[in-house]
C-alpha cells in the first residue's frame, strides 16, 4: 500500500471532519502507560539505550520517548490485544508485518512482525550525523536520499536500537533499488527552497513566485518529499535569526538528532494573504485540522494544519474579528482592517512569515522543567509559562529583537496603524521577532491550550515590549 492510501486511512481514522473545526483531542493514558512500560523494559535490556536516554536528558533537555519513531515487536495475540485496548488501529499489512497507528494521540507507530526480538527506531534528521556523533561504524541501510534510511546502533537483551531518517515516507521497511526521486533532484529542490527570494516590494508577487516554486518542486520530487525538504529549509532560515535556537541546535547536533523533536511550526500572516498561505501548505499535502478560536475578545485566530506523511504540523496565526472566527477563514479571502492586532502588527513590522520574516517560532518537545533550568544556566531567558498542565506545558524563550526597516515603519505611520512615538520606539529598540518554544506533551495529548496561547500572544505584542531609555 502506498503513502497516499496510508494518508487516507490516517485522516479517516481521526473520526473528525477537517471542515467542521471540531477536533476534540483528549489524553490517552492507556497508550501512554503501555509505551512507557515498553521503553522502560527496553532500557533495562539495552545499556546503550539507557545511557543515551540519560545523555539526551542531561545534555539537551530531551526525553527519549519523544524521539521514538517506530516500535517493532513480535506479533502475538497478547501484543495485538494490548495495542488495541490502548487505542491503536491497523493501517496496513506491510512487507515486514502489520502496521498500527494511534489516531487520537501523538504516539509512535507499531509494527507487529513474525520474528523474535524487539526493535526501537529513534527519529533523527540524518543517520550519518547520528552515527558520527556516537562513533558508529555500521553501514547505513537504504541508499542516500531514500525515503527511509536506518542505522543499526546497538543490540542487547533482545532489543535492537536503530536511528531512522524519513523523507516524505511512512514506510516501515526499507526496499532495495535506486533512489527515487533521485538524490540530484532532491538536492536541487532543497537548494531552490534555501535560496529562494524572500523580499518583495509587492508581497502578492512573493506568493506568486513561491507558489510556482512549490509547484515545480512537487513536479520534480513529489509532494511529500518536497514538503520534507521545504520545512528543513524553513527551520534553517528561522534558526539563523534566533540566538536561543542556535544555542539549542548546537546541543542537539552534538547528540546527532538535529531538530527531530519538532512539534509544530508557527507562521504569522496578514489578513490579505492568509488564504494564500493555507493554499501553499495544501499544495504540500497539508489538510486543515482544528480552527483555533480563542474567543471574541482575542482579536486573532489560527488554522492548525497537518501533513501526516511527513509528521509536520503548522499553526497559522491571523488577526480576526469575532464574526470571522465562526467562518472558514482559512479559505475565505479576508480584507484589510484599519487597525492591527498583534499578528497583523508583527507582519507589518517584519513581513510575512512565509516570506521575509520566517517562522514566528518552532515548538519542540522537551522535558519542560529540565530545559528551563538548562537554558537558565546557559544564559537563555524563558518567559513565564503560558500553559502548565500535567498533560501540556508551554513557554517561549524571550523574544529575539529584530531591527525594523525604515520603509516599513513609514508605511505603518502613514496608514495610521502606529503612532509616531511607537515608530520611534521600534526604530530605537527593534521589535520582538521570533522565539523557540519549550513544550512538553504527556499522555499523547495532541491539542493546544486556547486561553494560554491568547495570553502569550498579547504578552509578545511588540507594543508591550519594554522600552530602552530615550
Amino acid at each position: 500500500m502506498g503513502c497516499s492510501n496510508l494518508l487516507e486511512q490516517m485522516i479517516g481514522a481521526q473520526d473528525s471532519k477537517p471542515e467542521s473545526g471540531d477536533w476534540n483531542w483528549e489524553r490517552q493514558p492507556a497508550a501512554a502507560t503501555l509505551l512507557a512500560g515498553w521503553l522502560e523494559a527496553a532500557q533495562a535490556a539495552n545499556p546503550w539505550l539507557r545511557d543515551f536516554a540519560e545523555r539526551l536528558h542531561a545534555e539537551s533537555g530531551n526525553r527519549l520517548a519523544d524521539l521514538v519513531d517506530l516500535w517493532s515487536r513480535p506479533d502475538t495475540p497478547d501484543a495485538r490485544l494490548a495495542i488495541e485496548r490502548a487505542g491503536y488501529r491497523p493501517l496496513e499489512a506491510a512487507a515486514g508485518g502489520h502496521l498500527f497507528h494511534h489516531p487520537r494521540g501523538m504516539f509512535p507507530r507499531v509494527l507487529l512482525h513474525p520474528r523474535a526480538g524487539v526493535a526501537v527506531d529513534l527519529r533523527v534528521e540524518s543517520c550519518a550525523d547520528f552515527g558520527s556523533a556516537h562513533g558508529l561504524s555500521a553501514a547505513i541501510e537504504g541508499v542516500p536520499g531514500a525515503p527511509l534510511r536506518r542505522l543499526a546502533v546497538y543490540t542487547a537483551g533482545g532489543v535492537a536500537v536503530r536511528a531512522a531518517r524519513r523523507r516524505g515516507s511512512l514506510a516501515a521497511v526499507i526496499t532495495g533499488g535506486p533512489c527515487e526521486p533521485t538524490l540530484t533532484d532532491q538536492a536541487l529542490v532543497l537548494e531552490s527552497f534555501r535560496g529562494r527570494p524572500r523580499r518583495f516590494a509587492d508581497e502578492a508577487a512573493g506568493f506568486d513566485e513561491l507558489a510556482e516554486r512549490v509547484d515545480a518542486a512537487v513536479a520534480r520530487v513529489g509532494r511529500d518529499v518536497a514538503c520534507s525538504l521545504f520545512f528543513a529549509a524553513e527551520r534553517d532560515f528561522w534558526e539563523r535569526r534566533n540566538a536561543a535556537a542556535r544555542w539549542q541546535a548546537s546541543r542537539q547536533a552534538a547528540l546527532g538528532i538535529g531538530w527531530a523533536n519538532h512539534d509544530h511550526h508557527t507562521y504569522r500572516s496578514s489578513r490579505v494573504h492568509f488564504h494564500r498561505l493555507v493554499a501553499l501548505f495544501e499544495k504540500l499535502g497539508f489538510h486543515c485540522r482544528e480552527r483555533f478560536s480563542p474567543g471574541a475578545a482575542a482579536g486573532w485566530g489560527a488554522q492548525v494544519m497537518e501533513q501526516p506523511v511527513c509528521g509536520i504540523v503548522t499553526f497559522n496565526d491571523v488577526d480576526l474579528s469575532p464574526a470571522e472566527l465562526r467562518t472558514d477563514f482559512a479559505h475565505t479571502p479576508l480584507g484589510e482592517r484599519d487597525t492591527l492586532a498583534t499578528v497583523g502588527l508583527w507582519c507589518g513590522l517584519h513581513g510575512e512569515s512565509i516570506l521575509q520574516a520566517g517562522m514566528h517560532h518552532l515548538e519542540c518537545t522537551f522535558d519542560f522543567g529540565e530545559l528551563r533550568e538548562q537554558m537558565a544556566s546557559g544564559g537563555i531567558e524563558t518567559m513565564r509559562p503560558f500553559t502548565d498542565f500535567d498533560h501540556l506545558k508551554q513557554a517561549f524563550t524571550r523574544g529575539e529583537l529584530w531591527q525594523v526597516e525604515e520603509g516599513r515603519l513609514n508605511r505603518l505611520v502613514d496608514a495610521g496603524r502606529i503612532s509616531g512615538a511607537e515608530a520611534e520606539a521600534f526604530r530605537r529598540d527593534g521589535a520582538i521577532g521570533s522565539h523557540l518554544e519549550n513544550l512538553e506533551r504527556n499522555e499523547g495529548f495532541k491539542g493546544f491550550n486556547q486561553r494560554g496561547v491568547t495570553e502569550v500572544i498579547h504578552a509578545t505584542d511588540p507594543r508591550r515590549q519594554p522600552s530602552s531609555p530615550a
